[in-house]
């Protein structure tokens, strides 16, 4: 063939399509997180009048976050809190979806009972829960006392307790949310195969454990990253019950975030912060990731 080939015309219909989410994506995420990170290299403390105006000091904002007792007091009580509440809450969301996917006359009322928490604001949600927790007259004092079990529980007062409490609401109001992706993932598993373990005489564990597990792999992976990410970002009922109390007991990582820059007013030190937390979020979100990877090539072999 003599005559030059014609090069190919690349449509840009596909990237003006991407476009509108390049931007969002890049205004209120990459952006942010480029300035807070410029931020934290500099020392800026707005109740302070000779700190009102930024310092640059490299990295002592890390160096004495890094150095900061009550920042690994923090680092724990988020540790705890992820990992008390994220498994719990998508192993609850499994065994709801199992529940409710039934072709059972009034299913649709279970269903919605188990979803409602997650369409309550969570500040709304937080406040009856408050309720539950009053140490005099609360469900959860009443119900101890029918057990025999004397004195009431500050629960939200007490340092052993605030976390619990707090990671009890999360449960509650996040299980019903990862449900509809289970439930949605188990309503699209092929029936015949199924059908066709049932009669080699599979018995319903070997049908969960070696079929619907391996089939809602993938769905467990989403699932999984979002819980981590969400108890990451938890923060408004942590405003409504505990306030962080008592004596930071049940501070977590973005409540501390918000103490530093809105009490403190310390614009460094809360950058800093933003880079440690958006640092953690990729730590988890990759290691989750690496792990379904692993876990679906064992599978295919």
């Amino acid at each position: 063939m003599t005559a030059p080939a014609r090069r190919r015309r690349v449509s840009p219909l596909p990237y003006l399509l991407i476009l509108p989410t390049f931007l969002f994506v890049a205004l209120f995420t990459i952006w942010p997180m480029l300035l807070a990170g410029y931020q934290s290299l500099f020392l800026q403390r707005l109740n302070i009048a000779r700190y009102r105006e930024p310092t640059f000091t490299g990295l002592q904002n890390y160096s004495e976050l890094f150095a900061d007792e009550r920042f690994h007091q923090v680092l724990i009580n988020t540790l705890i809190f992820v990992l008390g509440t994220a498994p719990v809450s998508v192993v609850l969301g499994f065994l709801f979806a199992l529940l409710v996917n039934r072709a059972l006359r009034g299913i649709g009322l279970a269903r919605l009972f188990f979803f409602y928490p997650t369409i309550l604001p969570l500040v709304s949600a937080a406040t009856i829960w408050l309720f539950f927790f009053t140490p005099d007259y609360g469900i959860f004092n009443t119900a101890l006392r029918l057990l025999g079990y004397s004195g009431p529980q500050n629960w939200t007062s007490n340092p052993n307790l605030a976390l619990l409490s707090v990671m009890i609401v999360t449960v509650w109001k996040n299980a019903g949310y990862y449900m509809i992706f289970y439930l949605a993932g188990l309503q699209g598993l092929p029936q015949d195969v199924f059908e066709a373990a049932a009669l080699d005489g599979a018995s319903g564990w070997q049908l969960l454990w070696r079929i619907t597990f391996p089939l809602l792999r993938r769905t467990t992976l989403f699932v999984a990253t979002i819980a981590m990410i969400s108890a990451f970002q938890s923060v408004d009922h942590i405003f409504v019950l505990t306030q962080g109390g008592p004596a930071g007991a049940s501070t977590v990582l973005l409540f501390y975030l918000w103490q530093v820059r809105f009490e403190f007013l310390n614009v460094g030190a809360a950058s800093a912060l933003t880079i440690v937390l958006v640092a953690v979020l990729l730590i988890f979100t990759f290691t989750n990731f690496v792990l379904g990877e692993q876990k679906e090539d064992a599978y295919a072999r």
